[in-house]
């Protein structure tokens, strides 16, 4: 093999995204929420880009460009040939001026002013207060007690250790939160701080275990106190496992106490400090809604979100086309108004995609609309793009992070794309159904003699559902549904 270097001319063909194909599809990906606040942006940047709601003396139709109010916006492909105009794609966006540059252009005006200024004060408005800290509960706590200054130094450095998003447990040792040179007596204190810290709220707090965390929480009071803390320090795997017979031979315990113990060890908080955990609850805010006419058909809608009323402005049109604007307003004018007229256009195809995507899902769902769960049909998304006309990359961009509001509840649009088998007669089957008849299996089993995995894969195959033993382990897992040792129960005898 001959190798040589050198410059050669290679002629080729590509394909590339233009900038306004980009837009398209991270516009199409974005949910209600999202697209609402980079409409919100793109009214604070762009002085061209105006709402219809904000001034009620406006003409009913503002958006003024070519072939946009056409019920069905034509769905090509987002890649658009190399020598098609990609150029001045790369232009438009590439040379815009900042705002900065045309301050008296980009001015914003009062009613802008005004709207800005009650978004501002309905966020602050509408701020929730910061929930108490598991830090902040124990010193609240150490506050009251009357403790030395070295103990309260202790005791704050133990504090500052523990995690809420650990459960509060203590994971440094405690010669760890000493320094260097300490010796036997500042261990003492140290355990001592320990001791004032776990006899704090919550009960457990600051175990270095599960099992010292399970302790702490057991009280003299209690039903069964002696027999849980001996299943507690010597039985938590047994436990774990069902293994009533091996903790039977090893306590003493008859198996009915050793279950009623079991049922109070229940009660125990194995994460003490898990309610102190800041959670981040999103607002789910549906993007297409479902209803039903008449005839009983389903038919789906969006929500406009002021998405709708998105128009360019009349002033800057007008500055453009009478003459009083300077060559340099000319050119700073054209780029946002090309700018507003790319946003406009791509979420009216957002809308229209997402529409024609969610009516598809809609037709080939309607038994799972109506009779639940159960009777959810197998989907893959190419067959809604085959049915929509459109790539399959646009089906899912088109339903990624978006919810819908049906008969059933709200709903992930991801939902209603599921995998499947086939039964003995051929016909489909989705999985979802398969775990709906995996846990009838399972809730109606006999719990002194449990199904093993082999045995439901055996009466599923006799309802004519062929699901493999891995396949049956699997979903049981996912589904938090323990093995068949597990299931057992111990206080009754075989017969």
């Amino acid at each position: 093999m001959r190798l040589s270097f050198g410059q050669h001319l290679q002629q080729k063909q590509v394909q590339t995204l233009a900038p306004r194909m980009i837009q398209s599809m991270e516009i199409l990906q974005m949910p209600a929420i999202e697209l609402q606040e980079h409409i919100e942006q793109a009214l604070a940047e762009n002085p061209m880009l105006e709402l219809n709601e904000s001034d009620p003396t406006l003409p009913e139709d503002p958006v003024e460009h070519q072939d946009l109010d056409k019920p069905d916006v034509d769905q090509k492909e987002l890649i658009v040939d190399n020598d098609k105009n990609n150029t001045d794609d790369f232009e438009r966006l590439l040379n815009q001026p900042s705002p900065e540059t045309y301050e008296d252009y980009s001015k914003p005006s009062s009613n802008r002013i005004a709207e800005s200024g009650e978004r501002q004060h309905d966020q602050m408005a509408n701020i929730v207060d910061r929930p108490e800290s598991l830090q902040e509960h124990l010193r609240h706590q150490l506050g009251e007690m009357d403790l030395t200054p070295e103990m309260l130094k202790m005791c704050e450095r133990v504090i500052s250790s523990l995690s809420a998003e650990d459960g509060g447990y203590l994971r440094l040792a405690l010669a760890d939160l000493l320094p260097p040179a300490s010796g036997q007596e500042e261990m003492e204190i140290a355990e001592s701080a320990l001791a004032v810290i776990q006899a704090l709220d919550p009960p457990g707090v600051a175990a270095r275990d599960l099992t010292e965390c399970l302790l702490l929480q057991i009280k003299d009071e209690m039903p069964y106190a002696d027999e849980m803390r001996t299943l507690v320090q010597s039985h938590l795997d047994n436990l774990h496992h069902n293994r009533m017979p091996a903790i039977q031979k090893a306590t003493g315990f008859s198996i009915e106490t050793i279950q009623s113990a079991l049922l109070q060890m229940k009660k125990l908080n194995p994460k003490p400090a898990a309610e102190f955990i800041e959670r981040f609850v999103p607002t789910i805010t549906p993007d297409v809604f479902v209803d039903r006419d008449e005839q009983g058909k389903y038919t789906v809608r969006l929500e406009d979100n002021g998405s709708r009323g998105l128009y360019i402005s009349q002033y800057y049109r007008e500055r453009l086309q009478n003459g009083q604007a300077t060559a340099e307003e000319k050119d700073y004018i054209k780029r946002k108004v090309t700018a507003a007229q790319w946003l406009i256009e791509s979420i009216e195809q957002r809308r229209s995609t997402l529409t024609k995507v969610s009516q598809a899902i809609v037709d080939h769902q309607t038994q799972f609309l109506e009779l639940g769960p159960e009777f959810i049909e197998p989907l893959k998304m190419q067959q809604i793009a085959d049915k929509v006309g459109v790539h399959v990359t646009t089906v899912s961009r088109a339903v990624d992070d978006k919810w819908i509001q049906t008969p059933r509840g709200i709903l992930p649009l991801r939902r209603f794309f599921v995998g499947g088998t086939q039964t003995d007669e051929g016909e489909d089957v989705a999985w979802d159904k398969i775990r709906i008849k995996l846990q009838e299996l399972i809730d109606q089993e006999d719990k002194v003699r449990p199904y093993s995995d082999d045995e439901l894969v055996k009466r599923l195959k006799a309802q004519g559902l062929n699901v493999a033993r891995r396949t049956i382990t699997k979903y049981r897992q996912r589904m938090g549904i323990p093995s068949s040792r597990q299931r057992r129960d111990w206080s009754k005898k075989l017969s």
